[in-house]
């Protein structure tokens, strides 16, 4: 019998980053064996990498990075059949308790209990094999490739977010920060049938990389405001995670439109002009991950309707993890950088 080796890239401290052997993963019941393909580097762990910790999660022992994930079904737990093997897949890297009330009533991307990719103290997917709930596991088509696979995570992020703002036919859509939820969120919206998609940054590059993708305008934060560009839109949707961008977006609402507050702040406390969202009756919500998405997300790409491959800059080896890691530090213009696991 083949010894299987399941090299992963382990987080150990800040900037601590080691490519080494753990135990292989096996699967239990309802659980398939995934041999882990593409998995895209999020901000996230590029936080986790530089500072150790997101808020209150904080990196106390050795873990695995990575939650954007695609790969291969190789094996399968006791009263797994929903994969045959050999399947390819998306990973949706949240498994809820699906018992708590929020669960029960559909909201289950908020189960105080979910078990998730590279949250401590949770092992993520920058490795060569995982296991995961086989309900969390999407077949990918043949047309949709294993990099547009992994990316089905942080679309899920902007499809999530585009139906808190109840974007359809016609809109007209602002969005902060050029980063690549704001590259999602645009693209999510066009789809939609947004018919302007108008996104303020401070990084020239960005955003003239937001232009290439489809938005049709861009606003220099530097010396000038959505508020002063944007006005009267029927949707805000901010993505910067800046106090600054979140007073001015919400400003630029038309009365009964929307903001939706996808970036993380800095702060826990951030101002609200609330003589605007009374006087405008304008929908405020926040945005914690996404439920039911990927079916949807497998399907704009698989239609075309979406475009993923386009968002990636440069594709790693699983050893060179560190390198994708810190590849956003070195050229801000990029917006995704991918490791290719099973080429490693």
């Amino acid at each position: 019998m083949v010894q299987l080796s399941n090299k992963a890239a382990v987080l150990h401290g800040i900037r601590d980053l080691r490519i080494e052997d753990r135990p292989m993963p096996a699967p239990g019941p309802r659980q398939v064996l995934v041999e882990v393909a593409s998995v895209g580097i999020c901000g996230s762990d590029v936080h986790y990498y530089e500072h150790g910790r997101i808020g209150d999660f904080v990196v106390t022992a050795p873990m695995v990075l990575g939650h954007e994930a695609s790969g291969t079904v190789v094996g399968r737990g006791e009263s797994a059949r929903r994969h045959e093997l050999g399947q390819r897949v998306a990973l949706e890297p949240g498994v809820p308790c699906s018992s708590c009330r929020e669960c029960r009533t559909g909201h289950y991307n908020l189960c105080r209990d979910v078990v998730f990719f590279a949250t401590p103290p949770i092992d993520g997917a920058l490795a060569r094999y995982v296991t995961i709930h086989e309900d969390f596991a999407f077949g990918l088509p043949d047309q949709v490739t294993y990099d547009a696979g992994a990316l089905c995570e942080p679309l899920s992020v902007g499809l999530w977010a585009c139906r808190k703002a109840e974007i359809t036919v016609g809109a007209r859509v602002a969005v902060a920060g050029a980063g690549p939820i704001g590259a999602v969120v645009t693209l999510v919206a066009l789809a939609a049938g947004a018919t302007e998609v108008i996104v303020s940054d401070p990084v020239p590059a960005r955003r003239a990389r937001l232009l290439t993708i489809g938005a049709t305008s861009v606003v220099d934060t530097s010396s000038s405001s959505l508020e002063q560009e944007a006005a009267d839109v029927d949707a805000f949707i901010d993505c910067s995670g800046s106090p600054a961008a979140v007073l001015d977006g919400i400003r630029c609402v038309r009365p009964a439109g929307a903001a939706v507050l996808v970036g993380m702040c800095p702060s826990s406390e951030v101002p609200i002009p609330i003589s605007s969202v009374q006087t405008r009756e304008i929908r405020v919500t926040g945005t914690f991950r996404y439920a039911n998405t990927y079916p949807e997300a497998i399907a704009l790409i698989a239609s075309g309707a979406i475009d993923l491959e386009g968002l990636v800059d440069a594709r790693f080896s699983l050893e060179s993890s560190e390198e994708a890691l810190t590849s956003a530090r070195r050229d801000p213009s990029l917006l995704k950088p991918l490791v290719r696991v099973a080429a490693s």
